[in-house]
């Protein structure tokens, strides 16, 4: 059975202090980031630039607030970057993720029924891909997003070979 565990926790993940957690990749960072950017920078210069060339200069301060939600945000997605992590078990796979509402994945190898790569035109670019599980329980499927195309289909190999293994008996 697929379980949801939530609460504060040690070392690599809530509830669980295990040296073998392994972090998502950087490219997720710099890509999110890039987006941020690309969302309020465009809102921020309009609200400098247009109300001076309308003559209300004093107007321009209404960027204020959207370059201190972009500071915010670059900070934030830092600080959620550093908490994905996942941790392949004997028997099962976690993934732990969040920040202020921290929250570990467990999925069993017998309960995966499919396991998929992804990668967008932008994660392509970054280096990057995403690995899908999808379980008997659907309302708990999972994803690791940000690992290396390499990783991600070692992972999905292995989780794939693990699953048909666990699965037999069933």
């Amino acid at each position: 059975m697929d379980t949801v565990v939530r609460g504060p926790g040690s070392g690599g993940g809530p509830g669980v202090a295990d040296d073998r957690w392994r972090p998502i990749e950087a490219g997720v960072l710099s890509l999110r980031r890039l987006l941020l950017v690309c969302w309020l920078g465009p809102l921020a210069l309009v609200g400098a630039v247009l109300p001076p060339l309308l003559g209300a200069p004093l107007w321009a301060l209404l960027a204020l607030p959207v370059l201190a939600a972009g500071g915010w945000g670059w900070w934030a997605l830092a600080r959620n970057w550093r908490s994905w992590r996942y941790l392949e078990r004997d028997d099962d796979l976690l993934i732990s993720r969040g920040v202020l509402w921290q929250q570990l994945t467990v999925v069993p190898y017998g309960r995966m029924q499919l396991v998929e790569v992804t990668s967008g035109p932008l994660e392509r670019r970054f280096g990057l891909a995403r690995l899908q599980l999808h379980t008997a329980a659907a309302a708990t499927d999972a994803a690791i997003p940000g690992l290396a195309p390499a990783e991600a289909e070692r992972l999905r190999d292995r989780l794939t070979e693990l699953g048909e293994a666990r699965s037999a008996g069933l």
